[in-house]
């Protein structure tokens, strides 16, 4: 017999693998008979619960309810947090930017933004107009608790109605929320948001406080926020003196105040008002007799129809105060005080010449928009028009539409050869032939090719083979490669919007704004230095106090070499002296510049620029449709020789880097003869500008007609309030028309 310890270790082996192997099926039997019994008790036990018929409907139907239930929850409550993370300990202490504007000259000419005022509490409002607000905007306010499922199912079915948006659905606590703590984005997100932080609103805030904070955050149009500002805009005196009829038309305002604003549309304004008066009646604020007398003497506002506002310059000057807030460069200030550069004579003379070229040309080239930017050469913006009426549209074309600049980019792509090769100059010879990239093959404006011409003409006669040879020349036989030290110098000059590479890049292919096409050209009439477009002179707190400066506390840093700036100069003084740019000559000052012009004329651009001043003039269509043959060369350049003739007057003439001092321009006297012009246009470009005065001159005569326009309106509103004072007191039978 053998002991254990004679026993090889192969067989304790395989004696354990089937001990193992017994144990496991052991196991795995009474497992099995465990788990068939349980079910066949779980089964007998289910039996309570199996319903049949209406029971069983209710049961499932419930039973989806609370899944779908739950997933919604989760859902809102993922979407509700990052709405959350706007509330923070001193949000209600924290004010909105309050921005002054003051011109080059120190002259107040607008404001910005929203001062948060305690001096007027809510009893201070006249009880009309808190009711006119109520009764237009959310009459269950002091019912619901920030959502009000009653009136949005109202509003439902007075829309479906009316065919359209006749009422809003959000209570005016949803409305403050939005204010306070989104954006007008039309989405479901931010309605979701908008919907949890009412109620957050309704916890830590009374309802008297909601209401008082939505009186003075809303905005009212004209650049005014809240019924303060918006009483002493359209009505020259404070909220408390407000009538029915004009409290009827500032509640009015709340949901469409660029619509019914009624210095821009008064019909609109006023029927608008008779709507907020049937209102208060529906709600019992207010009986049919008591609002009569508003019906037959419907508010009056203050006359702005002559007045000049830039708009568009402090809507984009408001961007860059916000901006310099968000880097910290202002401090914890709040209001502020901003000098700008802005020229308040060539503003108004730029908005003039472009409506006179709309109106006179614009029907004939098909074109309905355009848009002027002037700067400094150091960038600071002396005038911007972003469009033809800033009441109709505020979306401003000179900052924010982005367009292909055709041939006027080509001087980037230029600069970029002459910085990469130092052998090129303006006099080097480039060839004018037939070239393809893969399947692309760009054509001249004239069907033609010129053979072998200096670098000089290939820039004045906008030579599109040119550049995309160059681009090839620039990255060493890869022209893509090329492309992206091109595109690399372009943003260092200014573009800064990201820039689509492609085929056509070298052409203009890419999307740029008329403000940083100013700015990029800048750093030709700088002597080669990044000249970013700014607003901002000085900065100032309510006490006075500098705060923020740009000379001190915006360097520019140097991008171009002087030699690339020299020749560059060269080059683009002799587009507008023997070029496509003629009509842009000025006469007895240098200037230089370049033309461009997209596929089927849907953009045409004039860029340029003298040792003072830098022009971009942009024209077309904002819904991209082609225009009728206009080219750079024809109204933009027109227009921008017309701009900046005005706005060289008295200036002290500095040279172009590079170039000699101003003398008679050749091209001045030969601009009749530009090949293939229009008469009218020819007639145009000699007609002499009619101004004759000093910009000094100009602008005392502007101010003091605006002080005669100042006076007559003073006068009008104070025989009219004696007028309507009197006329309350006797029964008329007739009403006014709206």
């Amino acid at each position: 017999m053998r002991t254990p310890s004679s026993v090889s270790l192969w067989t304790r082996i395989k004696r354990g693998a089937l001990a193992f192997d017994a144990w496991l099926s052991a196991f795995l039997f009474q497992s099995g008979r465990a788990l068939v019994g349980g079910w066949e008790s779980y089964s007998e036990k289910s039996k309570w619960f199996r319903f049949q018929g209406a029971p069983r409907v209710v049961l499932d139907l419930t039973s989806e309810a609370v899944t779908l239930g739950a997933a919604g929850g989760i859902v809102l409550v993922a979407l509700a947090i990052p709405a959350f993370h706007e509330t923070r300990d001193d949000w209600l202490k924290t004010q909105d930017l309050a921005v002054t504007f003051l011109d080059r000259y120190g002259q107040e000419v607008g404001r910005r933004g929203i001062r948060y005022d305690d001096s007027y509490k809510l009893e201070d409002f006249p009880d009309y107009l808190v009711k006119a607000a109520l009764a237009t905007e959310d009459r269950r306010f002091y019912e619901h608790r920030g959502i009000d499922p009653v009136g949005t199912m109202r509003a439902l079915m007075v829309n479906a109605r009316g065919g359209g948006v006749v009422q809003g659905g959000s209570s005016i606590t949803q409305q403050l929320a939005k204010n306070l703590f989104l954006n007008n984005e039309r989405s479901l997100e931010r309605k979701i948001k908008e919907a949890f932080l009412a109620v957050w609103l309704e916890a830590h805030l009374t309802k008297d406080q909601i209401l008082k904070l939505y009186l003075d955050r809303a905005y009212m149009g004209g650049g005014a926020h809240g019924v303060v500002a918006a009483a002493e805009y359209y009505f020259g005196k404070s909220a408390r003196d407000l009538t029915l009829a004009e409290s009827a038309m500032l509640a009015g305002l709340f949901k469409a105040p660029t619509k019914f604003a009624p210095h821009i549309n008064l019909p609109a304004a006023r029927a608008r008002a008779n709507d907020v008066l049937n209102n208060m009646v529906e709600a019992g604020f207010l009986t049919e007799g008591q609002i009569q007398t508003a019906r037959r003497n419907p508010a009056t506002p203050v006359n702005r129809a002559r007045e000049t506002t830039p708009d568009f310059y402090l809507d984009w000057a408001f961007l860059q105060v916000k901006q310099l807030a968000a880097e910290g460069k202002l401090g914890n200030e709040r209001v502020l005080i901003v000098k700008t550069p802005l020229d308040m004579g060539l503003q108004e003379h730029s908005e003039q010449v472009m409506e006179d070229m709309l109106r006179q040309y614009g029907h004939q080239y098909k074109a309905s928009q355009g848009a002027v930017v002037v700067m400094d050469v150091d960038g600071a913006v002396r005038a911007m028009v972003g469009g033809r009426d800033y009441g109709q549209s505020q979306f401003n074309r000179a900052a924010d539409a982005l367009r292909q600049p055709g041939s006027s980019f080509k001087p980037f792509v230029y600069a970029t050869a002459l910085t990469v090769n130092p052998k090129l100059n303006p006099s080097s010879i480039v060839v004018d032939a037939p070239i393809c990239l893969g399947n692309w093959c760009p054509q001249n404006y004239g069907r033609s090719f010129a053979g072998s011409v200096p670098l000089v003409s290939a820039l004045a006669r906008s030579i599109n083979s040119i550049p995309v040879r160059l681009s090839l020349e620039i990255g060493k036989g890869n022209a893509k490669a090329g492309r992206v030290l091109i595109i690399d110098m372009a943003q260092k000059m200014g573009l800064t919007h990201p820039l689509a590479d492609s085929s056509s890049l070298p052409i203009g292919a890419a999307e740029v704004t008329p403000i940083d096409m100013a700015s990029s050209y800048a750093v030709f009439a700088n002597g080669g230095r990044r000249a970013s477009a700014y607003a901002s002179w000085e900065v100032r707190n309510s006490l006075g106090e500098l705060v923020y400066k740009h000379d001190r506390d915006a360097p520019q840093p140097q991008v171009l070499q002087p030699r690339v700036v020299s020749d560059m100069n060269f080059m683009l003084n002799k587009v507008v002296e023997e070029g496509t740019g003629k009509r842009a000559a000025l006469d007895k000052i240098r200037s230089a510049g370049k033309t461009g012009t997209t596929n089927a004329y849907r953009d045409a651009w004039f860029v340029g620029f003298t040792g003072n001043l830098v022009t971009s003039v942009w024209y077309g269509n904002d819904d991209h449709s082609p225009m009728n043959n206009m080219t750079g060369g024809t109204l933009p350049a027109m227009t921008w020789k017309e701009v900046m003739t005005f706005a060289h007057q008295n200036l002290e003439l500095r040279p172009i880097p590079g170039l000699g001092p101003s003398t008679e321009n050749p091209a001045v006297a030969s601009a009749a003869k530009n090949a293939g012009a229009p008469q009218q246009e020819q007639a145009q470009a000699q007609t002499p500008l009619p101004g004759t005065l000093s910009r000094r001159s100009y602008e005392a005569l502007s101010n003091l007609g605006r002080l005669f326009q100042t006076v007559e309106e003073t006068a009008a509103r104070s025989a009219g309030s004696r007028s309507v004072g009197s006329s309350e007191n006797v029964s008329s039978g007739r009403m006014a028309m709206p």
